[in-house]
């Protein structure tokens, strides 16, 4: 969630990704290597030093599924940085100096076809992919990103409806 009483330097820098159909439906993929119920999630990713967020979501939507800059329209970026605390598992295993993520948001509308989705363009981070529906995406992500999924859901709750 949003938060004034953090410091950013412990957060790395991130974006999300909500893109949406014209449905009005939005891209979910499954990570490799997911574990249970909860493998589901946005495509998101760091922040390059001296990289503009903008920038950096649309280098993460060509990384992660394969679709181009042009194949896209931004709707919306949040103002704010959306955080969450990685728990304390993840925390010891990873060792770094981050005690989570800071993210900014971004809502986009695809206007490719299905088949633009390249989830093997580059190194795999999902295995597979579909269209939900915004409401249920709480629901198909790790718990402890849940409160952000809730926010972006609430946020870009407008973008929701088929075009």
């Amino acid at each position: 969630m949003s938060d004034k009483k953090r410091d950013p330097a412990l957060y790395r820098a991130n974006v999300g990704l909500a893109l949406f159909s014209k449905a009005g439906h939005v891209f979910v993929g499954r990570r490799v290597n997911g574990r249970g119920a909860f493998q589901w999630q946005m495509p998101q990713g760091g922040v390059d030093k001296g990289e503009d967020p903008v920038e950096a979501a649309l280098r993460e939507m060509d990384e992660e599924i394969g679709v181009a800059a042009k194949l896209v329209d931004i709707l919306e970026e949040t103002d704010d940085w959306l955080y969450y605390d990685f728990p304390p598992d993840l925390l010891r295993r990873m060792g770094g100096p981050y005690l989570g993520q800071r993210q900014k948001w971004f809502a986009l509308r695809f206007k490719g076809s299905d088949s633009d989705v390249r989830l093997d363009k580059h190194t795999p981070e999902f295995d597979a992919w579909r269209w939900a529906k915004l409401e249920e995406l709480p629901g198909l992500i790790v718990p402890f990103k849940r409160p952000v999924y809730e926010e972006v859901a609430k946020r870009f709750e407008p973008w929701g409806t088929p075009v």
